[in-house]
């Protein structure tokens, strides 16, 4: 069960972020974030495959939750609850489309953007392609890393020290990123892209009761704190 959400449609991933931030706009005392952020915790460890990748995007969302606790209890009257309940509605408001954002395929979400939502099909091909490139900066970057420590030339110990090494790295991945988005602009002219305005699908956007199924899940979850709220 925990392996179901690798084969969700793309939209039905964004469903979760969707639900979520409408959702969030319920959250409006700690009872209800506490209830709020529980379910999604819940879910999260019923139907994820590890729980590393949801603690990491916790953690990231907690750092913006925090600024927003501090700059509402600083600005706010320094009323600790009122900090608190708006630094879990970003929790709530951040956390569950961060999740699924990292088990999205972005050639499917081609494939489902422009046969499921009727969305232009250049503007599908293009945004698709560009969020392929973006997502392969983290690999392109172990890449550059492997080859620069096995010439010697790898990070030191030091973080303070590391300056360089850093702007060496990211001068080496713009170089690689303009050299991709010419390959990739240069293949698609050869496909016609320019010209063409119906465009093939590599794969039919079906619908299955799995999707379904977790469309009524992601719009469960989004209602518990408007539930909460109401009663």
């Amino acid at each position: 069960m925990r392996s179901l959400v690798v084969r969700l449609n793309p939209l039905v991933l964004f469903a979760f972020g969707l639900f979520s931030l409408i959702g969030s706009l319920f959250v409006r005392d700690l009872t209800t974030a506490a209830w709020a952020v529980g379910a999604y915790a819940a879910a999260a460890l019923l139907f994820l495959p590890s729980w590393r990748y949801p603690v990491v995007c916790l953690l990231l969302s907690a750092v913006a939750a925090a600024t927003i606790v501090y700059s509402t209890w600083r600005l706010g009257g320094r009323d600790e609850q009122e900090a608190l309940t708006a630094g879990l509605r970003i929790l709530v408001l951040a956390w569950p489309g961060s999740v699924m954002l990292g088990y999205l395929d972005p050639a499917r979400l081609g494939d489902y953007l422009a046969q499921s939502l009727r969305l232009p099909a250049r503007m599908v091909a293009a945004f698709s392609a560009a969020l392929q490139r973006f997502l392969g900066f983290h690999l392109a970057w172990q890449q550059l890393d492997r080859v620069r420590r096995a010439r010697g030339f790898g990070a030191g110990r030091n973080p303070f020290a590391n300056g360089p090494y850093v702007a060496d790295m990211s001068f080496a991945l713009l170089v690689q990123a303009l050299r991709g988005a010419s390959a990739s602009s240069i293949a698609m002219d050869a496909r016609g892209f320019a010209t063409a305005h119906d465009r093939t699908w590599a794969e039919p956007a079906t619908w299955s009761g799995l999707d379904r199924a977790a469309i009524a899940l992601a719009a469960l979850l989004g209602a518990v704190p408007v539930v909460v709220h109401l009663v």
